[in-house]
């Protein structure tokens, strides 16, 4: 393990000083958002559960919304921990704990601040002045004040301060808390984390593709998926920092940065400037192991990689759906976070656009746009070591990536190229514009009919196995380990759209690239695999069988209940499984019914779509594919009323489980949070 870091961090990234001055109670100035988040703070209760929480080390910002007075300005702000400055700690090398002197810092906030140079480099304060801007509501003397890229190695839990001066020499203040965790003992080495995650892959998900893939006999499964043979489960808790209810952006960033994040928010802390890219930072995993011991990085999705789970691994915006920002990250700041391996669909986002719009469509089918790239400010650029970033909509990313060592693979005979002549050190992989093509329609490609795969424009994609065996083979060059990521994204996707056969099709896909790990783990026993989601999607429940033939079916679409057998009615559906390891077809007699507790209003046939609905993210989408679940087989199916308002199923607060197996797998039990994660995971990789 490589020390340095901790001494180099803590004399690098404190910026500010703090003293323990009055507080503010007979002002009418505020303290409105003290960043991180904790209960503290928000409800100034101190018994309440800490809510951020941070590995020993692990880089975070510390941020505070000041509104001063009406006519009044700040003029000076300082941090504290535990009554202690934040200005320059120092180190007990034996024992890695901070000892923080006492200091005093004066900022100054920079009235010529403008739209580019919102944040004055010395103070750290975002005003809403001169054209800087922040969130609607706020009094137009506002300012937020940071101090990026904090860190401490004393555990236990500390209260956070903030001071600020007001123009009159009057002082403003407020108080939360945070807790730094040492890594916990018990744990067996793991040189190398493979995280699988099933986005919207709930205890349903897996049960219905165990009855497709393997089958029932009088009651007992002929065989588990891969995943229900990882020997240890828990279950664990999804909400997001602002809802029951998470979306994939920070269910996905919990995992792997110990805290919360509010919905369509990825590796940041919510804050009151309208900039997506300046949001106060926490430290991914990629980012803490990378940095600690030199871990490289693999994501692999059936996603775009721009998509809310993909750039969950290694991207800090505010906004998910920046794609031009979020992929040209990925390369970026490589340094930061070691990645080594891309996969997945997303090319739209990688091809020059010199045009800046996507109206018309440009040939070449590139969505990049100044709009959703990004810029970052000089206290990001300095206190974290990243790249600025430029409004390029013109640039050739691909091209970028090749210059930078990457090996290319645009379909799945050129991944089958890259490794002609030996494991490439780096790999891109872009299968597609946008989401890449689920498994039931790749499938049907590979076996002769690719009406559906054509129509997309990519009619040789890799399956998730492919990609994972390919992403394992060049992360494993790396003496030093790796943290990967691999999802199987359609899950989700197929789920809000209530495409039974498709969905489970994609399980079934997720759990033989679980194989392809499992096998890798048992060679490399200092592997740790877990299986997970980021949440259940659709409320889906398996509700029993046809009582009809595949026959009957067809010729009734509109049969509505007529045909759903339930209880000893079900009986045990039988697919046939083909020698690809798929369902030679979903539509058998008796076969397996799905509904739907989070569903929108759709049209129900009971029977395969012939094609996928409508996919609005890619940029030449297929004409055959029906706009919606509220109008694909219309006047065909029968009517079923939804109980969420819009045209697609939703996301649940459902617990969702965690599977897991080799090194340290033994820790996953229970229920937990999916911050806890985190922890576990960080503990194992640091483990002696």
């Amino acid at each position: 393990m490589r020390t340095n870091r901790f001494t180099r961090n803590a004399l690098s990234h404190a910026l500010l000083a703090a003293l323990a001055l009055t507080g503010a109670d007979a002002f009418a100035a505020k303290i409105s958002r003290l960043t991180p988040p904790s209960e503290l703070f928000a409800s100034h209760n101190a018994n309440g559960p800490v809510i951020s929480r941070f590995m020993q080390g692990q880089r975070f910002d510390l941020q505070a919304t000041v509104q001063p007075d009406a006519g009044l300005t700040i003029t000076d702000f300082y941090f504290s921990v535990d009554g202690h400055s934040t200005n320059s700690p120092t180190v007990d090398s034996s024992t890695y704990k901070l000892s923080y002197p006492l200091a005093n810092h004066i900022g100054r906030v920079d009235e010529s601040a403008s739209d580019a140079s919102c944040v004055d480099a010395t103070s750290g304060m975002t005003t809403g002045k001169s054209g800087c801007k922040l969130v609607a509501g706020l009094p137009g003397n506002t300012v937020v004040v940071s101090q990026r890229a904090f860190a401490s190695y004393d555990a236990g839990v500390h209260t956070l301060k903030i001071v600020a001066t007001q123009s009159d020499g009057s002082k403003i203040s407020a108080e939360g808390n945070f807790e730094v965790v040492a890594p916990a003992s018990g744990y067996t080495h793991a040189k190398n984390v493979i995280i699988f995650l099933g986005d919207g892959m709930g205890a349903t998900h897996r049960t219905a593709a165990r009855i497709m893939a393997k089958g029932y006999a009088q009651g007992k499964a002929k065989a588990p998926l891969t995943m229900d043979t990882f020997p240890y489960t828990s279950m664990v808790m999804t909400s997001s920092l602002n809802s029951i209810v998470t979306d994939s952006a920070p269910g996905m960033q919990n995992y792997v940065t110990g805290n919360k994040a509010e919905n369509n928010q990825e590796g940041v802390f919510p804050d009151d400037t309208l900039d997506a890219f300046d949001n106060p930072r926490v430290e991914y995993l990629s980012e803490y192991l990378h940095n600690l011991q030199g871990k490289s990085l693999g994501v692999v999705t059936t996603a775009d990689v721009f998509d809310a789970t993909p750039a969950s691994m290694a991207i800090h915006t505010s906004a998910r759906g920046n794609g031009t920002g979020i992929v040209d990250q990925f390369l970026d700041d490589r340094a930061q976070t070691g990645l080594t391996v891309l996969m997945g669909g997303g090319r739209k986002w990688f091809l020059p656009n010199a045009s800046n719009s996507v109206s018309p469509q440009p040939v070449n089918g590139s969505q990049r746009r100044k709009a959703n790239d990004y810029v970052l400010s000089d206290d990001i650029v300095n206190g974290w070591g990243v790249a600025r970033g430029k409004l390029d909509p013109e640039r050739d990313l691909i091209a970028d990536f090749q210059s930078a060592g990457y090996a290319y693979a645009p379909n799945n005979a050129g991944l089958g190229d890259a490794f002609k002549h030996g494991v490439p050190d780096k790999l891109l992989g872009l299968f597609a514009y946008s989401n890449m093509n689920v498994s039931y329609d790749k499938i049907a490609a590979r076996r002769g009919d690719s009406t559906v795969v054509d129509a997309f424009g990519f009619p040789d994609q890799p399956m998730l196995d492919e990609m994972t065996d390919k992403a394992l083979q060049v992360l494993a060059k790396n003496q030093n380990g790796f943290v990967a990521m691999i999802e199987g994204a359609s899950i989700d996707k197929q789920a809000h759209l209530m495409d039974s056969d498709r969905w489970v099709h994609e399980v079934i896909e997720f759990d033989r690239a679980i194989a392809v790990a499992k096998a890798f783990a048992a060679k490399n026993p200092d592997t740790l695999v877990i299986v997970t989601a980021d949440h259940e999607c659709s409320g889906a429940a398996i509700l029993g069988a046809a009582t009809a033939s595949a026959a009957d079916l067809t010729a009734t679409p509109n049969s509505g209940t007529k045909y759903v057998g339930t209880y000893e009615a079900a009986k045990f559906p039988k697919y046939t499984i083909a020698a690809d390891g798929y369902p030679q077809s979903t539509l058998i007699d008796h076969k397996m019914l799905i509904g739907y507790g989070a569903n929108a209003d759709r049209y129900e046939t009971w029977l395969p779509n012939a094609f996928p609905t409508l996919d609005t993210q890619q940029p030449f989408p297929p004409a055959q594919s029906p706009a919606s679940p509220s109008t694909r087989n219309k006047d065909v199916g029968y009517f079923v009323t939804g109980q969420v308002p819009g045209d697609q199923a939703v996301h649940t607060a459902t617990d969702v489980p965690l599977s897991a197996y080799g090194a340290s797998a033994a820790q996953f039990h229970g229920v937990i949070d999916n911050t806890d994660v985190f922890f576990k995971l960080a503990s194992a990789a640091m483990a002696q």
